[in-house]
């Protein structure tokens, strides 16, 4: 039987944010632009991941996936009274940065289960640069597990949009470009993870390496 990705009223707040909020900030005050969108497999489980510079990286990703994504937050930010009802509404779920977090882990892959594109950037944190020097295995290892292919992201432009001494984030162009599926670890062995990891963060540096 197949279940929905997700409830009724979470899609429909989604979406209302979606529209009214993220797409006009992403089309014109960033004049985004998506390219490889036809990569992305619209329904099934699916891994995206990505490299990560901002704040805004992942709501950015999520609308241009043109598909819900939850995905993995700090555990920090589930403290936050407000913040933590809504992140949690649109799919989000905390990880323990640092470590390996078998609940964060458990919680990706029940929602690859369901059906949803789940999130992780591949540096596990925020880089100035946008490059992903040290990328981490847990990408390849839910995706081996739930067997579920990957998607590179590469997310360009976004670390200048928040400055030190701004109030308001800078008007920068940004671009999202989406690469060929990449197939899932057949097995969940080191060397076979960090195989995958590695394919994934060069296709990530060739996405990125096209600029704008």
């Amino acid at each position: 039987m197949t279940r929905n990705r997700e409830p009724f009223i979470s899609l429909q707040l989604y979406r209302a944010l979606k529209w009214s909020l993220i797409v006009p900030i992403f089309r014109f005050y960033l004049r985004g632009r998506v390219y490889g969108i036809e990569n992305v497999p619209q329904a099934g489980p699916l891994v995206v991941v990505s490299n990560h510079a901002s704040d805004f990286d992942p709501p950015i990703v999520a609308i241009c996936m043109q598909r819900p994504v939850a995905f993995m937050a700090k555990e920090e930010l589930f403290e936050v009274p407000l913040l933590k009802q809504i992140i949690y509404l649109y799919g989000a779920y905390p990880v323990k940065r640092g470590a390996a977090d078998r609940s964060a882990i458990r919680s990706a892959l029940s929602y690859l289960d369901q059906g949803w594109a789940v999130g992780i950037f591949l540096s596990g944190t925020r880089t100035p640069d946008a490059r992903i020097p040290d990328p981490k295995l847990g990408a390849a290892l839910i995706a081996a597990k739930a067997q579920a292919p990957l998607v590179p992201v590469s997310v360009w432009g976004t670390q200048a949009v928040i400055n030190k001494g701004l109030v308001m984030p800078k008007s920068v162009p940004v671009t999202l470009r989406i690469g060929q599926l990449i197939d899932p670890p057949t097995s969940t062995k080191r060397e076979e993870l960090q195989a995958v990891t590695e394919h994934c963060a060069a296709a990530i540096h060739a996405l990125h390496d096209l600029g704008r």
